[in-house]
């Protein structure tokens, strides 16, 4: 129904910056979120940043102040751009929508590693 496919990702040094994009394509009228995830060895996958159709925004407290989530509907993109980047963030990340019908979409998640 709906196809997300990732890019960006990569290694960096502690500080340092990366944006991550999603492209969305196929069905997404039933589409009311869309969200940034992550899943590093060992823990959980927690939600990193959300998106809504309305443009409201949310961040969980570790990363609030240095992430920012947007979407740019004409090229049907997310991003999460990542600043001040810390070792606490190396996980998978992945992109994620929440749709109204309760199905969920993910991308194949893309590495991201901070380290010095």
């Amino acid at each position: 129904q709906v196809q997300l496919v990732e890019s960006g990702g990569g290694l960096v040094q502690p500080g340092g910056s990366l944006r991550l994009s999603c492209a969305v394509s196929g069905d997404s009228f039933n589409i009311y979120a869309m969200n940034w995830y992550r899943q590093a060895p060992g823990k959980q996958r927690e939600l990193v940043a959300t998106i809504t159709t309305g443009s409201t925004t949310y961040y969980t407290g570790s990363v609030k102040g240095r992430f920012t989530i947007s979407r740019d509907n004409g090229k049907n993109t997310v991003y999460l751009q990542m600043n001040s980047l810390k070792p606490e963030d190396t996980a998978i990340y992945y992109c994620n929508s929440a749709h109204v019908s309760g199905l969920v979409g993910w991308g194949q998640g893309t590495q991201v590693t901070v380290s010095s």
